[in-house]
């Protein structure tokens, strides 16, 4: 079945070229918005091209947002924010099955495009959907699923579109943006925080909003063409989202790391109370702390990603603390040990003042392990000097 379905589509393209196929007066060229999933990878939603021609016989969907899993290396390119993403195209029907079957909301504004225009764009993706046009280089902020949307439909209109902003517009942060998707006490958000620098605390611009596809939606809604014509012609709810009221507090963030602070604070209690020190906590203390450091330092030197660039989260997970482990599993240490452990305890207080004064926003599950790194770290200073 897949193979004639690809034979069907092989065909399609190739009639579509030969022929230059034009589509009728009638035709409709709309974008279709896709609510968010339940997994963190469909957390943000989806946007799409829908071209429709009930004369012809076409009702096609082409997105911007596959991963091209044949890609060597994929998850080394992915890591490393080299991975090409592939424009794709579907039978509307199948489409519609699978972002119902998800229970996904799917909403669709029919452009008020000329035929012209239309025509242009249907010929826009289908020659971006050859072989040969079909990748280009993935961000997640400036080059994605949405703004693909965006950006095409301008290049086909002859920039004729004024993006409009929507009354209910507010200026905010790219993180806060991400924020409307995920729960701050979610282990999404918290890996989000963790990884993403300084950089997405700057505030976005009205253009910069429409990453999201729901912004592509509220700013298309609004928008004008042509002059002062209304981009959209009609909006329709394809399909409503059933509402899931399901709660995972238990198994959050800032309760996991909640119990493991306290299971930290409790041992420090014990150590101060019998004057000794349990050295495996140490241990596994500055190893967890400095391979994330590490990777921290990875995700900003090492890769394209641009937001994961001035990540403050290394005033916590220092990767230096890798090089004290061996120290720690001695009975004495050496006096620059010392100091590192009181430079820690202000890489701390500098991380609470970048937090309290803006300069980046850090994951709240964050709280009760740097007060427990903090109550450690003090703990060991005076320990090693008594």
């Amino acid at each position: 079945m897949k193979i004639k379905l690809s034979l069907l589509a092989f065909l399609f393209v190739t009639v579509s070229y030969a022929f230059q196929f034009q589509l009728s007066d009638d035709a409709e060229a709309s974008v279709l918005t896709f609510g968010p999933g339940n997994s963190l990878n469909d957390a943000f939603g989806h946007n799409a091209f829908r071209i429709k021609d009930k004369a012809k016989g076409i009702d096609i969907v082409y997105g911007y947002g596959q991963y091209d899993f044949d890609a060597p290396n994929f998850y080394l390119k992915f890591a490393r924010g080299k991975l090409n993403y592939l424009i794709s195209r579907h039978f509307y029907s199948d489409i519609f099955n699978y972002y119902s079957r998800e229970n996904r909301t799917i909403n669709e504004q029919v452009l008020n495009l000329s035929t012209e225009q239309k025509q242009k764009l249907f010929h826009y993706l289908e020659d971006n959907y050859k072989p040969e046009n079909r990748k280009y280089l993935y961000d997640f902020f400036y080059d994605n699923c949405a703004t693909k949307i965006r950006d095409v439909l301008s290049t086909v209109t002859n920039n004729a579109i004024t993006f409009k902003k929507p009354e209910s517009f507010e200026p905010k942060t790219f993180r806060t943006l991400i924020y409307e998707h995920v729960d701050k006490n979610s282990w999404g958000s918290f890996g989000i925080d963790v990884a993403l620098g300084s950089v997405v605390d700057r505030q976005a611009s009205a253009n910069e909003f429409m990453f999201l596809p729901k912004y592509i939606h509220a700013f298309f809604e609004v928008s004008k063409i042509n002059g002062n014509e209304d981009l959209v012609k009609s909006s329709n709810v394809l399909y409503k989202r059933n509402t899931d009221n399901s709660s995972g507090f238990i198994f959050s963030p800032l309760v996991i790391l909640g119990l493991l602070a306290i299971v930290i604070l409790f041992i420090t209690y014990k150590d101060f109370k019998g004057q000794k020190r349990t050295k495996w906590l140490d241990v596994t203390l500055f190893s967890l702390t400095g391979t994330i450091g590490i990777l921290l330092l990875l995700l900003w030197f090492g890769t394209d990603h641009t937001a994961t660039w001035q990540n403050y989260n290394l005033l916590w997970a220092c990767p230096l603390n890798i090089i004290v482990i061996g120290q720690l599993l001695k009975a004495k240490i050496k006096n620059w040990v010392k100091s590192y452990l009181k430079f820690l305890v202000i890489m701390l207080c500098l991380m609470t003042m970048h937090w309290l004064i803006g300069v980046q926003v850090f994951a709240i599950a964050l709280i009760p392990i740097l007060i427990a790194l903090a109550v450690r770290y003090i703990y060991l200073v005076k320990y090693f000097n008594s």
